[in-house]
């Protein structure tokens, strides 16, 4: 440990369970207490009690609006006539742009071009000046930061100050008084002002509970500050909420006392989390929302027996994307399939396939030949049958009924 570590590691943490108890009273009545409640299905699933907090109930469908307005609430009346500034992916702008609007602070938010329209839309809609810049989130805050200087607004950062860790932190304050039998918490973690918070209020309540953290493995920048590790933060994550590639210098002095331990997923895992969520608890998440149940899906044993609680953080998601991921989970599971079969060109030889997926009780829901771009001889060619099926096993019958009709068939897969 170097000698600003060590310092730092000495101070007090900026933020106390007091300040925490403040923030509730200060954002009463402004915020959803949203539920926490027990999810019996991934609780038998997983081995383990499942506790789900609905943040994504919130009126912009994401927890980031507590930190946003016990900052809000704090400004001076000059900074508050001059107006703030953010960066942000979107749920953090869009819990300034409506309690700034609600309270007749301006509002400009410096978002990534990456950011998904519904987000940008949103932010709009509550009346705030959006400025897109940058593919990631460090581009588009350093283009904040150029703004504020320029125009002499006041920076709210996404998570990195003492007022929005506090916020953020009644989300535990909330989740433990409802189950107060929790006894580890799985808190998403992008740049760590959530799990800053509602680690130091969890800790002030139960000083026995286990703090996890997850990251996304694209973006592991907390991950590999806690491990000593460099390690590469960049792609395009479906968690785009937390593709943080630095920790906050304040947030990382909370990660490093509190955390019993960060856990990575992968992409895979995201996305069977997000389709879960949405057939098991019939409520939608992003991808950043579904990283809690993630990590159980991910780090099983890990969580065997215990009572344990997930942040559904928000559930701002393109439509266009969720309805990628359901279907991409669909096709994994084997209910949506297809199949590229080898047929010889000549009259009768779509029929009699279509006859063994008539048979069999599957049905077609696209069809696509190539006689042109192939490799097979000038009578062959290749048949791409888009098909529905009821599960896995179901598929394997069809295609064991095409192969013993003497047809060269593969599914091609998704990864």
């Amino acid at each position: 440990m170097n000698t600003l570590a060590k310092i730092e590691s000495a101070l007090p943490l900026p933020v106390t369970v007091d300040d925490i108890l403040a923030a509730r009273t200060r954002i009463a009545g402004a915020i959803v207490k949203t539920p926490t409640l027990i999810s019996q299905t991934l609780s038998d699933m997983l081995g383990c009690k499942v506790y789900l907090k609905f943040e994504n109930l919130q009126f912009t469908a994401a927890y980031k609006e507590r930190g946003a307005l016990n900052r809000l609430l704090q400004l001076d009346d000059a900074s508050k006539a001059k107006g703030v500034i953010a960066a942000s992916a979107g749920n953090h702008a869009q819990g300034l742009a409506y309690h700034g609007k609600r309270l007749g602070v301006p509002v400009t938010i410096v978002m990534p071009t990456t950011t998904p329209i519904i987000k940008v839309t949103q932010t709009r809609s509550h009346g705030a000046t959006v400025v897109q810049f940058g593919e990631k989130f460090d581009d588009a805050y350093a283009h904040a930061r150029e703004l504020e200087a320029q125009q002499g607004l006041t920076f709210v950062h996404p998570f990195d100050e003492p007022d929005i860790i506090a916020g953020q932190g009644t989300v535990a304050l909330e989740m433990l008084e409802d189950a107060p039998e929790i006894d580890t918490l799985v808190i998403p973690i992008g740049g760590g002002g959530l799990f800053s918070g509602m680690g130091t209020a969890a800790r002030a309540m139960k000083p026995d509970i286990r703090l996890i953290g997850v990251q996304a493995e694209l973006y592991p920048s907390m991950y590999g500050f806690m491990k000593s590790t460099d390690l590469a933060c960049d792609g395009d994550t479906l968690a785009e909420g937390i593709a943080v590639k630095q920790p906050g210098s304040v947030t990382r002095r909370f990660v490093e006392r509190l955390a019993d331990d960060i856990v990575l997923v992968n992409e895979r895992r995201l996305e069977e989390s997000l389709s879960l969520l949405l057939q098991i608890e019939k409520t939608v998440v992003e991808g950043a929302g579904a990283a809690g149940l993630a990590a159980l899906l991910t780090h099983r044993d890990q969580f065997a027996g215990r009572r344990v609680g997930l942040v559904l953080t928000g559930g701002n998601i393109d439509t266009r994307l969720l309805a990628n991921v359901l279907l991409r989970d669909l096709a994994r599971s084997g209910r949506l399939a297809r199949l590229r079969i080898i047929l010889q060109d000549r009259p009768g030889a779509l029929f009699n396939v279509a006859r063994i997926f008539d048979q069999e009780a599957v049905n077609i829901l696209e069809l696509s030949h190539q006689r042109i771009f192939t490799n097979l001889p000038a009578k062959g060619l290749s048949l791409d049958v888009e098909c529905e099926t009821r599960d896995r096993d179901h598929l394997q019958n069809l295609l064991g009924a095409l192969r013993a009709a003497g047809y060269e068939v593969a599914p091609i897969e998704v990864a």
